[in-house]
């Protein structure tokens, strides 16, 4: 679980950050989940939008996305979904 803290620090670290993922009218599925969690492996932080065909709740979407992922859910904003993990061999960030 993540402190109020952390989560303001990664939320300033992604603020720069363009989206890598696209979540579209297909939905969460474990295509996309193994795509995520490879890639958040290596980058630690992520970026992930949610399309405007997608009907789901963005909540449970970004719920979804992390219980898949084994990571953190740091925010949504709109439809833009923030995604920690900390990297067990591509370790960058370090947590206040």
């Amino acid at each position: 679980m993540l402190t109020g803290k952390q989560k303001r620090y990664l939320r300033s670290l992604a603020h720069h950050l363009n989206p890598i993922f696209q979540v579209g009218k297909g939905g969460v599925n474990d295509q996309l989940i193994r795509h995520i969690d490879e890639a958040i492996e290596t980058r630690e932080l992520i970026k992930i939008s949610i399309l405007n065909n997608n009907t789901d709740d963005r909540d449970e979407v970004a719920r979804d996305l992390a219980e898949g992922s084994n990571s953190e859910l740091v925010q949504v904003i709109g439809k833009t979904i923030v995604l920690y993990k900390e990297s067990r061999e591509h370790k960058q960030i370090e947590l206040p």
